[in-house]
């Protein structure tokens, strides 16, 4: 669903950031302590974060995770002159983890923790129904037609089901963009990607992890979240257990909220596979019954954050909506 690129790195650095920026953030540094900074930060004051998220956005794919460093710098700077307030406000008091019940997710707000890890074919079962319903019908229509009329039209319209089967048997990610087009019919299909994506967004931010940017896109898979976190491609380092707590919270935010917000979980194969890549970089070893508790761990400490944070995450969702931009989710969340 988004595609969320973010930089995990607490400590401020400009090692990798541009002349500019460096510049940027030296002023705001050498500033701050002059500056009256008032609780509600003005237009101006995220300009050195707005700049960053636009170099960002101009750079190629194969560097974005590189610039977020810009990101990282351009937060802390604000973070240091009392703008972002929020922002990784949960750092310091991340819970140990501990083994999760059903039960624990339950009280926490989440409807049905089962939903979670169940994958959802509610999409693609629609999808495929549409499909052969309608071109059975058309087929059966057009063979009423005379002549070879008749015979073509028939046999081509009907070969279109066996296609789109035969295509979602041997490779369905070919079929993921007609999917999800096709999701879209679906009355809660945009209010249910939102609240999706804003929970990543909002855990994310208080966690401490600049968001560079996202998609509203259900399914889209967050890989690049944990590449820009780290500086790095996950495959070249190890994730040590504070590493792998904060980027399994973050990539367990969205199907959390969706099963505190319906009874289903659509979203959950995207956040679920990122989360099984950020566990096989862990540095000591993880069995399935830990991988199974970090996976509830994860659920309940995102379904945790976001019930203290509801103000924020509802005025991050609304702000969303509007196809708001980065820099105006990350205003939304403070000024909230």
């Amino acid at each position: 669903m988004m595609s969320l690129s973010m930089d995990l790195g607490m400590k401020t650095s400009t090692r990798g950031i541009s002349p500019l920026h460096q510049r940027k953030a030296c002023s705001v540094r050498k500033t701050g302590a002059r500056l009256n900074i008032q609780p509600s930060a003005t237009q101006g004051d995220y300009k050195i974060l707005e700049d960053a998220l636009d170099d960002y956005k101009s750079a190629p794919p194969s560097v974005k995770y590189e610039i977020t460093g810009d990101i990282k710098a351009a937060c802390e700077s604000l973070k240091e002159n009392n703008v972002l307030v929020k922002w990784g406000i949960e750092t310091t008091d991340l819970p140990e983890r501990r083994p999760v019940s059903i039960g624990e997710l339950r009280l926490m707000g989440v409807k049905d923790p089962e939903s979670i890890a169940r994958i959802s074919v509610r999409n693609d079962a629609a999808f495929l129904l549409s499909v052969v319903g309608t071109s059975s019908v058309l087929a059966v229509v057009l063979g009423q037609l005379p002549g070879d009329w008749g015979f073509w039209g028939a046999y081509l319209t009907g070969g279109i089901s066996i296609a789109v089967l035969a295509i979602g048997s041997t490779s369905p990610g070919v079929l993921q963009w007609a999917i999800d087009s096709f999701s879209k019919i679906f009355p809660d299909y945009k209010e249910r990607v939102v609240k999706h994506e804003a929970a990543h967004i909002l855990t994310a931010h208080v966690l401490g992890v600049p968001v560079a940017g996202y998609s509203l896109m259900l399914g889209k898979e967050h890989t690049d979240l944990a590449e820009a976190a780290l500086q790095k491609r996950l495959v070249e380092k190890q994730l040590d257990a504070s590493e792998v707590d904060r980027l399994s919270i973050i990539a367990m935010a969205g199907a959390t909220a969706e099963a505190m917000n319906y009874d289903d979980v659509m979203g959950q194969n995207a956040d679920m596979l990122d989360l099984q890549r950020i566990m096989w970089r862990s540095t000591s070893k993880m069995s399935d019954s830990q991988q199974q508790n970090q996976t509830r761990w994860a659920a309940y400490q995102a379904a945790a954050i976001l019930r203290k944070y509801k103000t924020e995450y509802d005025a991050l969702v609304e702000a969303m909506k509007s196809g708001a931009l980065v820099n105006e989710c990350i205003k939304a969340i403070e000024n909230a």
